[in-house]
Parts: C-alpha cells; structure tokens; sequence
C-alpha cells in the first residue's frame, strides 16, 4: 500500500493550514476549495489527490514537523502511480510528537517485500515501515549554511557534506530537494499577496472612478454635465494648481540642467517644428478655473471692440510727442471712452504703458494670422522678445478652417537682450477676427478670474487691450496697426535702463512693428529665387544661400536665448578688473549637436555709452575694422569670402569671415540686422569642413556652433531735432546707445565637469578687453 502522506510537507507551507483541512474536512464532505490554500494551480491538484484519502488527514500535521529518512525518489515526482518519496525536513522541528510520528518511527523493516502477490497472509500483513531518523540542530545548521551559499549543492559537495555530518549522501539530497521546494512555496505565497493587494488598490480606483463619471454624467442620458460650469471643488481646484506650479519648478530645474537645448528654427512661418512646443509656467488644460467660454467669449468680443477704436482714434485719445514724434495715449480721454479705471482693486500700484505705431510688412496676410496662433511660430517671429511662449488652452475653435473666431488662452515671457532688466511673464486670452475680406485683427486680453489663480508673485504684468489691425495692400505688402497696452506692477529697474523701460520704448508698439518687419523681409530674401549677384556672393547655389541663411537665424535665436533675464538662466554678478559689472551663467549641453558638448560659461556686460547706435552697429560689423575689437583675430588679415543680403538695409547681411593669422586659419560666421529700434551683431567661429559643407546647400542642424555678439538700443533719451533737413547724414546723429556684448566659451567638453575661477576670470578679461578697445576705437575712453 502506498503511503499518501510522505510527501505532505512538500504541500503545505505551515502545519497550522494543514491542521485547518483537516478540521474541515471532518466536519464536512465537501472540503474547501484548494485554491484558497496553495499559491499555485500545480500544488492544487497535489491537494486533491490527498483528500482522498480523508481519514489519514488528521496525521498530516505531526508528520509536517519531523525531519525523517525516505524512500529515495526523484525531485518533482507526484503522489500516486509516480509517487514522490522523499526526506522531509522542516525548519519547525520540535521535541514533542504527535500519535502519527510515533507510528512513524517503528521498527525498521528488515527485507523488502519479495514475495509481493504471494499467498494470502502476505496481504492481510500490515506493510513495514523503515525506521525515521531525526537530523540534529548542528547537521541542519550545517546544511543551511551551505543552502545559503549554494541552493543546488553538486555531487562532491554532497558527498563532502554527508562525510562531515555522518548523513547518507541521499539524506543530503532529499533536505536540499525539500529545502528548495519550501523556500519556492514561501515566494511563490509572498508573490499572491502582493498581486492580491494590488488588486485591492486596482478595485478601489475603479470604484472611485465610476463614482466620479456617475456624479459627473445624467443618469438618464449620460451627458457631461460639469465640463466648464464651475462646479469643481474649491479643495480640488486648488490642488490641481499646485500640481501645475510643482510641474512649472520641474521645468526650471530642467532648463537649469540643460534638459532645453537650443534646437534649429524653421526658416520659415511653416507648421512642421523639429522643436517641442515649449510648455508655459504652469501646466493649464480645459476647465481648470471652471470659466464659462459664452462669458470668455463676451470678454474678449468687447476687447476686440475697444482695440479697433484704439487703432483707428486720433485726438484727443492719441496725441503726437513734437520731441520724439510718437504718439502718446490721453488717458483722461480713454477712461471717459473705455471707463473701467481698477486702479485701486487692492492691487500692488501698477503703471500704464501705451504705445501706436504703424507700418508696412512684406507677407501674406493669412500667413501673418497663422503666425500669431501658433506660439513656437510667434516666438520664432519676435526672437529678442519672446524668450517662452506657450498656448495654454483652445477656448473656441473659430468657425471653418481659415481661424476667424479662435480664442486661445496663451502665456509668454517677455525680454529684453540684457540680464539687468527683468522678464516679464504674461497670461492672455489671443482672439482672432476676420473684420472683411482684406483686413484681420488680433487681440490680446488678460482675464481676471484666470488671474485670480495663479501665483500673484508670477502675476507682474497684464495685458489690457492690446494687439494689431491687419490690412492686406497689393504687391504681398500688408499694413499693420499695433496697439500695445500693458498695466505693470511696479518694480526696480536699474538705472541704465530705466528711461528705455518706463516710457515704453522696450515692451512698446514700435519694438513690435519693427521686428515683424525684419522678420518678415527676412523671409522674402529666404525664400528669393532672384536674388542680384551682388547681394549674394561667395555661394554659387540657391541650397547652399538657403542653409547659410538658415544657420545663421538658429545662431541669432540662439544667442537671444542665452543672454536675457529669462527663468532658464541664472546669473551671478560679478566686478572686473576695470570695474564693469558682468553677469556669468553657465549651463550644461548634454546631447543638443547645434551646440559643442560640455559646460558652457555665458558673460554678459550692459554699459552705456555715447556713440550713436547706427554708428556703433556699422562699426561692429565691418570685418575691415574687426581686428580693432576682437581679440581672438590675434591681429590677422580679415576677409569677407561670402556675403548674403537677408534685407533691403545693407546691413542686414551675413558673412563668412576668414582670420588669417601666424597661428592658424579662422572661418567666423556673422549675422548682422537693424531696425528703427534695435541692432544686433551675432558671430561665432566655425568648423571650417562643415561650413564649406553647408555653402554647397548640406543640411546644417547638426554643425555645433557657440555665438557671442553685441545688442544695441537707442537710451531713449530723444530730444527736440535743433533742425529739420531731409539730408540723410545729418538726421539720427546724436544720443547715446544702451550697448550689451556677450561671449559664451566652451570650458570644458565633459558635461559632468564643474565652473572654475580661471574660467570666470578668462571670460572676465575677454569682455573687459574688448570693451577698452571699443571705447579706444571710438573715442569715447571717459563714456
């Protein structure tokens, strides 16, 4: 007769769950279900051929407490026909025994059953058992140990263990097998409670779900009810916000880090982006204010309204300046007109900026429109003024495909191209209106209930009505009307700045209207299959103009990121030498190709000085005269081997300098452009194979490139003219010029590397130098 028990150990994972069986067993036919005892399907079937044998269960649990010698048998065999005989050992061996153990321990049996199937007293005989013998503590202790080290002990090592132990080399592999199985099953029963817990969680989330989608829907018909009607918890909203603003600080620490590499702008108002839409500061989605869009709608409909007479008004809403010829806002008149004075809603006091101008753009006018709704695309357009820019939430989709009525709520930080001056951060909703067939308007309107949610410490600045009249003339000419009204906190500008900045001149009308025509003529001349040999020399193919071009635009956008008082930087201020304040930032560019790779350090210096800017822009972009500045020329020959008009003003060119010097040979690539409010002179040195490359028309994002250059600005000091002449020499030949010079050097190519102070000290004496020779060149040592 086989023995049904001898593997029960195998089985069970603790003598208590046996004795359970048993117990119920007893007490009812039908037992419990195996699956709520064992972790696996296989162990469930090994239970049912046990319950069987019913009444020998209650021996069960003695028998799982011993430590006893077997039939030898093979380690995965099962009850029954090929029933798996093996030592059982347990780790919950004790001194006490039950009835069943000592039955167990009878004498041994002496001579195997060779007469099996012989005469009847051989069956009525009970059939002998061997004799059990008991491992001792100090051969399970033994044995652990080297369980430990090695779970699946080879034969050399079982036959040295059962040496030293005076154990059979089976008893030795039966523990062992015994050992494995137990230690399987304790896992395998860790394992089901983890997934049961899981579980548990899973049902306890769905069941919160389906309550949500329950209280949120008609029971009768399952429509959302609570989309945009307010009726979002006060405790919920809240937290929701404070989500956005963690993720609005994880973005900083990104940008801190390096995570934004500068990417390669499109060369045109196209719709395919290489770049991320950069997220704004805080991370907004449909109905988180819980506004009503009939009452946004409302809102800005009446924005549109006041803009189209802002634009179309002259006195006594607009009176011209006789000193600076600029139009200046009656604001006596404009609250008589518009009312709506919220000076003292509790606010910190905010001054008013409001500023006019017009002018004529070369571009199509949907172009223009398409531009001003997609926010990488309004960025690219006003690179020295946008440094983010962001569109938060649709709030109408316009009616058809040609945007007449979109509303989209929209974020953006404003810049100027020096750190001392602070960014300004601005939430708005942007409402787009066709007013005929030829004329488009655009405005700009800050909504307080949105307001009312965020962080009144980002909260600086907000638009009043503000945006443009958009008029489409022939010839691809459009005239454009820019009304720029903005109510600022009041804040600490430094000195230098604080005239530019006060009287509107920096965030104002004209800044706006100058730069999207640059923009735009700049598009014209990039898109030109007809360009006169004589502003095009140097490149013999229209791809290879098209790639220097669009290098050239992803050095200047990358230098107007670098410099600004933008969240992404922060600057430490620091005293040269000669005693100019310089500003040092330093970033890590980990994986971005349009950038070398390693710790970049950024200097940045802002001085004034008493040179006429158009003066001291035509002096800066002269190669002829670059050796009087630039130090890193060593003194060498300068030649212009390439010169590509991007403009109708001559100075909106980019070349290709060479440096010849004792040394070495230098290719530097410069990008120069001038309006009536502001020039730049962007350069940096190039790899002279990959530059060549790129002139014969090969794709040019993945050259590395580091620009340094200069910014320039009027002061804003404008005074009377003391003539009026139409001689060109004599007009825009005084005041003075806000100058900004900046370098970025390689320090290290490792990234992991860290900011020395020779490194500073370096770039320290960089931007010093170059500014004495400035001064030197220009007389003006003692400005």
């Amino acid at each position: 007769m086989t023995q049904p028990f001898k593997n029960t150990h195998t089985l069970f994972s603790s003598p208590q769950t046996l004795s359970m069986c048993a117990a119920d067993m007893s007490n009812n036919n039908n037992p419990p279900p195996a699956k709520d005892f064992f972790p696996s399907p296989a162990l469930s079937l090994s239970l049912a051929g046990i319950f069987r044998h019913g009444a020998a269960a209650a021996e069960i649990e003695g028998a799982t407490t011993s430590n006893m010698e077997v039939e030898e048998g093979e380690e995965g065999s099962t009850i029954g026909g090929g029933e798996r005989v093996e030592e059982i050992s347990s780790e919950y061996s004790g001194p006490s025994k039950s009835k069943s153990e000592e039955d167990f321990e009878g004498d041994e049996q002496e001579e195997d059953d060779e007469d099996e199937g012989g005469d009847g007293d051989n069956k009525n005989k009970k059939k002998k058992r061997k004799k059990y013998h008991r491992h001792t503590a100090e051969q399970i202790r033994f044995m652990e140990a080297l369980f430990k080290e090695s779970p699946h002990p080879d034969e050399k090592q079982r036959q040295q263990l059962s040496k030293q132990l005076g154990l059979a080399p089976r008893q030795v592999k039966f523990w062992f097998q015994n050992r494995r199985t137990q230690i399987k099953a304790i896992q395998e029963r860790h394992e089901n409670s983890l997934l049961k817990t899981e579980i548990e969680k899973l049902r306890d989330k769905n069941k919160t779900l389906r309550e949500t989608i329950n209280k949120a829907c008609c029971p009768n018909c399952g429509v959302p009810t609570t989309s945009r009607d307010g009726s979002m918890p006060t405790e919920e909203q809240q937290l929701r916000i404070e989500n956005a603003k963690l993720k609005s600080e994880v973005e900083k620490l990104r940008a801190a880090l390096g995570k934004y590499a500068s990417g390669t702008m499109s060369p045109s108002c196209s719709t395919s982006h290489d770049q991320e839409n950069m997220k704004s500061s805080l991370d907004f989605y449909t109905g988180i204010f819980g506004l009503d869009e009939s009452w946004i709608m409302d809102v800005v409909s009446q924005a549109m309204e006041e803009l189209i007479k802002m634009a179309s008004m002259g006195e006594p809403l607009w009176l011209r300046s006789f000193e600076t010829g600029r139009e200046i806002l009656n604001y006596d008149e404009y609250l008589k007109e518009f009312g709506g004075d919220n000076s003292d809603d509790g606010r910190p006091k905010r001054s008013i900026e409001a500023s006019r101008d017009t002018g004529v753009v070369f571009a199509d006018l949907h172009r223009i429109v398409q531009c001003f709704l997609d926010a990488n695309q309004w960025k690219e357009m006003f690179p020295c003024l946008i440094s983010k820019a962001a569109t938060v939430d649709i709030i109408c989709k316009g009616e058809g495909s040609n945007n007449n009525g979109v509303a989209q709520l929209m974020f953006a930080e404003l810049q100027m191209l020096t750190p001392m001056v602070a960014t300004r951060e601005v939430y708005f909703v942007r409402y787009c209106k066709q007013l005929s067939s030829e004329k488009w308007a655009i405005v700009d309107v800050s909504i307080d209930k949105v307001e009312d949610n965020i962080d009144m410490s980002l909260m600086k600045c907000r638009k009043r009505p503000s945006g443009c009249i958009i008029e489409d003339k022939s010839n691809g000419h459009c005239k454009v009307t820019w009304v720029e009204h903005l109510e600022c906190q009041r804040s600490t500008v430094h000195s230098m700045f604080r005239t530019i900045v006060n009287s509107g001149l920096a965030f104002g009308a004209r800044h706006w209207i100058a730069t999207l025509q640059l923009q735009c003529e700049r598009l014209v001349f990039f898109m030109a299959t007809n360009v006169p040999m004589k502003d095009s020399t140097g490149v013999t193919t229209l791809a290879g103009r098209k790639s220097i071009l669009k290098l050239a635009q992803r050095m200047t956008w990358s230098f107007c990121q670098a410099i600004s008082a933008s969240s992404f930087h922060t600057w430490t201020k620091v005293t040269s030498k000669t005693g100019e304040d310089i500003r040092i930032s330093s970033r890590k560019n980990l994986n971005d190709p349009g950038e070398p790779l390693g710790l970049i350090l950024c200097a940045v210096s802002s001085v004034w000085l008493p040179v006429y800017h158009n003066v001291l822009f035509d002096f800066l972009r002269d190669e002829a005269r670059r050796t009087e500045w630039d130090i890193m020329s060593s003194g060498g020959a300068v030649q212009s081997i390439a010169n590509l008009a991007k403009g109708q003003d001559r100075g909106n060119a980019v070349t290709i300098q060479t440096v010849k010097s004792k040394e070495n040979n230098m290719w530097i690539l410069q990008d120069s452009c001038t309006n009536s409010y502001e020039s730049m002179v962007v350069y940096a040195p190039v790899d002279i194979t990959g530059i060549q490359s790129v002139m014969t028309g090969c794709d040019s994002s993945n050259l590395a490139i580091l620009p340094s250059g200069f910014s320039i600005v009027p002061d804003g000091l404008e005074s009377r003219p003391m003539v009026i002449t139409s001689r060109q020499e004599e007009k825009n030949t005084e005041g003075g010029s806000l100058f900004t010079i900046a370098f970025q050097i390689l320090t290290n190519a490792s990234p992991t590397a860290k900011l020395t102070m020779e490194s500073v000290d370096s770039v320290n004496n960089l931007v010093s130098c170059t500014l004495r020779h400035i001064r030197t060149s220009l007389h003006c040592e003692d400005g």
